[in-house]
């Protein structure tokens, strides 16, 4: 099993930009499927990108495409999100996820086996 740490998350004013990590260990992370999924009080569990195993193809939730980036260093056993432009709508728990295979239904937390704790960011307006 993988077990995967989040990091990087904070305070940030609107406009800014944050870049977050997830540390797998346990597995490498090569072997894996990666997402990032936010959660925001009172509200469900929402995908905001994914990456494949080689980070040769990323997918994004509409809502953060050309603001955020998703990559991966297999070397580092680490993926990233970057953040830019941050909105107060932006604020959430944000989550890594990790499944051994790319299926169509990326876009569900179910899909997902292995979960990180968590990461809060916060964006003031």
């Amino acid at each position: 099993q993988v077990q995967l740490v989040e990091a990087g998350g904070g305070l940030v004013q609107a406009g800014g930009s944050l870049r977050l990590s997830c540390a797998a260990s346990g597995r490498t992370l090569s072997s894996y499927f990666m997402a990032w999924f936010r959660q925001a009080p009172g509200k469900e569990r929402e995908f905001v990108a994914a990456i494949s195993r080689t980070g040769n193809t990323p997918y994004y939730a509409d809502s953060v495409k050309g603001l955020f980036t998703i990559s991966r260093d297999n070397a580092k056993n680490t993926m990233y999100l970057q953040m830019n432009m941050l909105k107060p709508g932006d604020t959430a728990v944000y989550y890594c996820a990790g499944d051994r295979y790319y299926t169509d239904d990326y876009k569900l937390a179910a899909k997902y086996d292995y979960w990180g704790q968590g990461t809060q960011v916060t964006v003031s307006s």
